[in-house]
């Protein structure tokens, strides 16, 4: 969008159809990833989770986003980055009606690139002047972007194994949990699901209390520490 609002400044596009394009093509795409969060739910979250360089913190924060400010997320969801991507499939999760959902992400898109476009066409004498010179580029800037963003893909994915090794080793299958409910032990399940989540699937374990991830710094007091605690999510 830099590099399209640049050329128009220098006169080779219309910043019209820079504009207009681009709003076009996202609305488009965005309302297939809508349907298919309609009709898939879930699964299509558990999709794009397996292609995100950190899903959990981003899927999380993108359903207690939307759990917060509901329609309006899909607004300023675009301008947060990994949140842009869960946006429109968790307005179809939601079931959040369609031109209601047309509107608030037509208007978050055209904000989104009316700036970019806007830095672009605004500095594009700056941008033509720094294109005009490769020769000045140091061979080192060359080399620096891409390792620096393979070192960060390399961190993130270091970290999501860590994480996912610690959750094996603190882990409990469904069939001991069974088992401890059958025979009365005295513990506390603790669905930790979000509201997006709790309202597409409603059924808990039995005794289960649901308290979402995003209540908990404010309501952990209502959690009793006098047993074990068993955790679950989606």
């Amino acid at each position: 969008m830099l590099g399209a609002g640049a050329l128009a400044g220098m006169g080779q596009l219309n910043f019209f159809l820079v504009l207009i394009v681009p709003l076009i093509a996202s609305l488009l795409g965005d309302f297939f990833w809508y349907e298919m969060g309609r009709f898939r739910g879930s699964k299509v979250l558990s999709f794009l989770c397996r292609i995100a360089l950190d899903p959990e913190s981003c899927v999380s924060r993108a359903k207690g986003l939307f759990s917060r400010y509901g329609a309006q997320s899909v607004l300023f969801s675009r301008f947060i980055p990994g949140l842009s991507t869960f946006g429109a499939p968790l307005a179809g999760v939601f079931h959040m009606g369609l031109p209601r959902f047309l509107f608030f992400d037509g208007l978050g898109t055209f904000f989104w690139t009316i700036l970019l476009a806007g830095l672009g066409f605004q500095f594009s004498r700056e941008i033509e002047q720094f294109a005009s010179r490769p020769s000045g580029i140091s061979p080192w800037a060359v080399w620096l972007l891409p390792a620096g963003l393979t070192a960060y893909i390399l961190w993130k994915y270091i970290q999501r194994k860590r994480f996912l090794h610690q959750l094996a080793v603190a882990r409990i299958t469904p069939e001991e949990v069974k088992h401890r409910l059958d025979t009365s032990e005295d513990f506390l399940i603790l669905d930790l699901r979000s509201a997006v989540e709790f309202h597409e699937i409603p059924q808990t374990i039995p005794g289960a209390f649901h308290l979402s991830i995003e209540e908990l710094e404010k309501n952990h007091h209502r959690i009793p520490r006098d047993r074990e605690i068993v955790l679950f999510c989606n």
